[in-house]
């Protein structure tokens, strides 16, 4: 097996970082423009979030769980030792650290670290197959674990965000005070945000393989409604930029803050996923499938979630909104270190 045979980066792909970063230059402008914008989206919600930015976060999530192969839960007992390893980092492990890098960092910016932490227990179940392809990992393996944490999302988000927001700083005697949040809170945009379309999903590849058979569904069908995903969060990401602008603009040190443990979270989950798997002799393909799902989250439900319960404009938002613009430059980055890696894989371990 060589580097030649992982899949290449496609324009598109490499050019990810651009879109977003055109997106924020374009909200921002339609900030300056239109400086009532808060108000008319306000006009009509769904719930506690306006209805165009609700629309934008549907759908965001729908295309990549429409693209989940359901079936594959199947073959779990397959690979079990991927699987614990995989679950076991992402939901143990993985908030855990952004818990700790959120304090460490952030012990004077509570609204900054609270969405931090909101970042941190939601695991990538969208762009991470992006990521494991492009690395030529165990697509299998990836669909069986998206489809895993799409389910323990709809009920562990909402205890872990309770856990890491409420308890856990209460039983360390750490300052909590402001972070008002309930589980309802939780589990109500959850359930909006992540269960409508997972549902959604679910039902279009049920029925659509059914009428049309796999072949159509996975050749034609999946292609069109792809880029959707990637137009939901352009759209999303406008909208947000529009109403943060004059706090991004005015306070370009706390976005840089907000970034830092960013990276820190990245770095460690992936590399240190690497290398477990490294030392549990796992494929390169199963290794990297691992990886890239512990080092991804699941920013549109963080930004969900941040707007449900703190708002449009509140700074657990800001933070939810600069997850995407660090996790997309690097992640492909770790693509590049990945795909570079893949060669010793030939070498006995």
């Amino acid at each position: 097996m060589t580097e030649t045979s992982a899949p290449r980066l496609s324009t598109l792909d490499r050019l990810l970082p651009v879109w977003i970063g055109a997106a924020m230059v374009l909200g921002l402008g339609l900030g300056r423009v239109f400086p009532d914008l808060n108000d008319q989206l306000d006009k009509v919600k769904l719930g506690t979030v306006s209805l165009p930015i609700a629309l934008g976060l549907l759908v965001m999530m729908y295309p990549v769980l429409a693209k989940v192969k359901y079936k594959s839960l199947g073959h779990v007992v397959a690979d079990r030792r991927s699987l614990l390893v995989s679950l076991g980092i992402t939901w143990l492990f993985g908030p855990a650290v952004m818990f700790a890098l959120a304090w460490l960092t952030l012990p004077d910016l509570p609204e900054y670290r609270t969405g931090l932490i909101i970042v941190g227990i939601a695991p990538c179940i969208a762009m991470v197959l992006i990521w494991i392809d492009l690395a030529g990992g165990d697509r299998e393996l990836a669909a069986v674990l998206v489809a895993i944490n799409s389910i323990i999302q709809i009920v562990a988000y909402s205890v872990l965000g309770y856990f890491y927001l409420r308890l856990l700083p209460g039983w360390l005697g750490l300052d909590s005070k402001g972070i008002d949040v309930t589980f309802w809170s939780i589990a109500k945009s959850v359930l909006i945000f992540l269960g409508v379309p997972l549902l959604a999903g679910f039902l279009t590849r049920t029925f659509g393989e059914r009428a049309k058979g796999t072949e159509w569904y996975e050749g034609t069908f999946l292609p069109r409604i792809g880029p959707i995903a990637l137009y939901g969060l352009l759209f999303t990401i406008v909208l947000l930029f529009a109403l943060q602008g004059d706090r991004i603009t005015n306070q370009p040190l706390d976005v840089a803050r907000i970034a830092l443990p960013l990276l820190a979270y990245f770095a460690i989950m992936w590399f240190g996923t690497f290398w477990v798997g490294r030392r549990m002799h796992l494929s390169y393909e199963r290794d990297a499938t691992i990886a890239f799902t512990a080092a991804g989250n699941n920013f549109e439900l963080a930004i969900a979630v941040a707007i449900a319960v703190f708002g449009v404009s509140s700074g657990q938002a800001l933070a939810g909104v600069v997850g995407p613009l660090i996790e997309v430059p690097v992640l492909v980055g770790l693509v590049y270190v990945s795909r570079h890696l893949r060669p010793r894989f030939t070498a006995p371990v």
